[in-house]
C-alpha cells in the first residue's frame, strides 16, 4: 500500500517470518552462534529461548538454510498441551510411516532410522519450536528417545526453541535428569535502543529505501513503547508508513508518531499495561508533552520489568 509512496521494493515490517530480513544485532548472531555450536558439535541437547516476537522462529529458518547436507533435520511447529504422544509427531517430521502401528514398532523404526543415519555418516537434529508447550511426560519421552545412541556416538540430537516458560518447566525437579542433558544454552535478550534503530535501518534497506524515513527521536520512541521486541517494532513500524501515507508525510518524527501511538492506545491495541498515552487526554501536541509522554512511557516499561 505504502511502498510506491516511500520508494520500497516491499513491505519492511510484515509479521511473517522471513529470514530475508533477518537482523544479525549482538544478540541474534550470539543465538545463531550457539545453534551452530549446538549442531556441529553434536550436543545432545541445545536451549534456545526468547519472548515472543523475539525473532527465534526466523533464526530457526536461518539455520535451516545454513546446515550442510550431510545433517538431517526434523522440524515440529504446531506442539500443544494435548499433543499426545511425540514419537509419532518425530516420525512424521522425518517424513517416516507412524500410522497404524503398534508403539513398539514405531520405536523400533525410529531407531532403525537413526542407526541408518549413522551409517551413511549423517547427523539426525530434531527441532522442536514452541517448545514451552510440551508437557513433562512429552519431554520425559523425547528424554528417552536421545537414548537411542551408539556407545561413543551421538545418534540424536535436539534443539528446543520456546518461550521463557520453557525454562521454568525444565528447571522443575521431576526434569532434572533432562535438564543435566542440555549442553547448550541461550537467552535471545530484547535489542537495545541501538539495536532496535539499527534494525529498522536494516530491515528498510532490504526492502529498498535510499533514505531514513524516521527521525532519531522517532527511534527512541520506538524502543521505549516496543521494549525492544522485533515483532512490536514492526507492528508499530508498519502501523507508523500507512498513517504517514495517508496523511503525506515523507518523514515520521517523534511528535507525528505520538499521534500514532495515542490512536493506537486509544483502541486498546498498544500493549503498555495503564498506557501512560492515554493518560494524556486530547493535550496538544507541545514539546514538553512529549518529554512528559516519553518519560511515562519508560517509566512504565520499567515498572513492568520490575
Amino acid at each position: 500500500m505504502y511502498e510506491s509512496y516511500f520508494g520500497l521494493k516491499k513491505k519492511p515490517f510484515t509479521l511473517i517470518s522471513d529470514a530475508e530480513f533477518l537482523y544479525m544485532g549482538n544478540t541474534h548472531s550470539a543465538a545463531f552462534a550457539m545453534l551452530e555450536y549446538g549442531v556441529l558439535n553434536q550436543a545432545g541437547f541445545t536451549v534456545i529461548t526468547g519472548e515472543v516476537g523475539s525473532g527465534k522462529t526466523t533464526l530457526i529458518q536461518h539455520l535451516l538454510k545454513q546446515l550442510p547436507g550431510k545433517i538431517t533435520v526434523g522440524l515440529i511447529t504446531n506442539t500443544r498441551k494435548n499433543m499426545g504422544e511425540l514419537l509419532p509427531w518425530v516420525l512424521h517430521s522425518f517424513k517416516l510411516d507412524y500410522r497404524e502401528q503398534h508403539p513398539v514398532a514405531l520405536y523400533e523404526n525410529f531407531s532403525k532410522f537413526l542407526q541408518k543415519q549413522f551409517e551413511l555418516k549423517k547427523r539426525t537434529v530434531l527441532i522442536i519450536d514452541e517448545a514451552q508447550n510440551l508437557g513433562e511426560d512429552v519431554l520425559e519421552e523425547l528424554r528417552m528417545l536421545s537414548n537411542i545412541n551408539a556407545t561413543n556416538d551421538q545418534f540424536l540430537q535436539v534443539i528446543l526453541v520456546g518461550q521463557p516458560e520453557l525454562r521454568d518447566l525444565l528447571s522443575k525437579p521431576q526434569l532434572m535428569q533432562f535438564s543435566q542433558r542440555v549442553t547448550v544454552d541461550f537467552h535471545i535478550a530484547p535489542l537495545t535502543p541501538l539495536e532496535t534503530a539499527s534494525y529498522i535501518k536494516w530491515r528498510l534497506v532490504q526492502a529498498g529505501a535510499e533514505r531514513d524515513l524516521f527521525t532519531k527521536a522517532a527511534y527512541q520512541l520506538i524502543y521505549a513503547a516496543s521494549r525492544g521486541v522485533p515483532r512490536l517494532i514492526n507492528v508499530l513500524c508498519d502501523t507508523a508508513l500507512s498513517f504517514a501515507f495517508g496523511d503525506r508525510i515523507k518523514v515520521i518524527d517523534e511528535e507525528y508518531l505520538m499521534g500514532v501511538l495515542k490512536e493506537r492506545a486509544e483502541g486498546g491495541l498498544l500493549a503498555l499495561g495503564q498506557n501512560p498515552i492515554r493518560q494524556l487526554g486530547d493535550k496538544a501536541y507541545q514539546a514538553q508533552d512529549f518529554e512528559q509522554l516519553f518519560n511515562n512511557v519508560v517509566t512504565s516499561i520499567k515498572s513492568r520489568r520490575g
